[in-house]
């Protein structure tokens, strides 16, 4: 089985993708597992750029194909001097709490949105290294769910705003969605994992027919 490094520290992000990976034979290993710690300034201008900086610093440590990934936030109505972009953890220089952070987004809310919501987007960027120092980019959207000023009962670790955020065709709390609600709403992001495995490992060709398939 082959390995591929998730450059992050969030032991919850690092398993985003692994479930998905193990069907292409390939084992997500976080910077947690190697006893490796990521002192890097995410100074890009895009959640892509962020991504190639993480996953750049990791590599130089490992020489290990990598994934190196980054988000972005937008908000309704929300001006752009409050928009957190890609500032979601860091308001005014300052690294926020999980708990810091739901208070700031409901207050958010409150401030800007409509009836205690508000419509959000995520525009996600990842970056993969291969085992030749190889790069490529990837990039995709959500824009399918609102903020609430209401917190589920419900945490994710390391995803605390997925407590206040609803799915608008279910209207249910992240936190709350099922295998088939997944189903539904298409979220497994299948389109990822294959970017991943195609590109993060040399010489992997993958089988869109039969995924479960790896020809070296």
């Amino acid at each position: 089985m082959k390995q591929i490094v998730f450059a992050t520290g969030n032991s919850t992000k690092a398993k985003r993708f692994s479930e998905g990976l193990l069907n292409y034979n390939i084992e997500v290993v976080s910077l947690k597992d190697l006893n490796l710690n990521l002192d890097v300034d995410e100074n890009g201008a895009t959640a892509i750029e962020n991504a190639l900086i993480k996953a750049r610093a990791c590599y130089q440590k490992t020489h290990m194909p990598t994934i190196g990934m980054d988000d972005s936030l937008y908000m309704e109505n929300v001006p752009k001097e409050n928009q957190p972009g890609l500032y979601v953890r860091r308001v005014n220089g300052k690294i926020l709490t999980d708990d810091e952070m739901l208070n700031y987004y409901i207050n958010l809310v409150k401030q800007y949105g409509k009836d205690g919501r508000i419509n959000c987007k995520w525009i996600y960027g990842l970056a993969v290294i291969n085992e030749l120092g190889e790069e490529y980019t990837y990039t995709w959207s959500k824009d399918n769910f609102y903020m609430t000023d209401v917190i589920s009962e419900k945490r994710n670790p390391g995803y605390p705003l997925n407590s206040i955020s609803k799915y608008k065709d279910i209207d249910k709390y992240f936190t709350d969605i099922t295998e088939e609600d997944q189903k539904l709403l298409n979220t497994n992001e299948d389109d990822v994992v294959e970017f991943i495995a195609t590109h993060g490992i040399k010489n992997f060709e993958v089988h869109k027919e039969d995924a479960n398939e790896i020809v070296r």
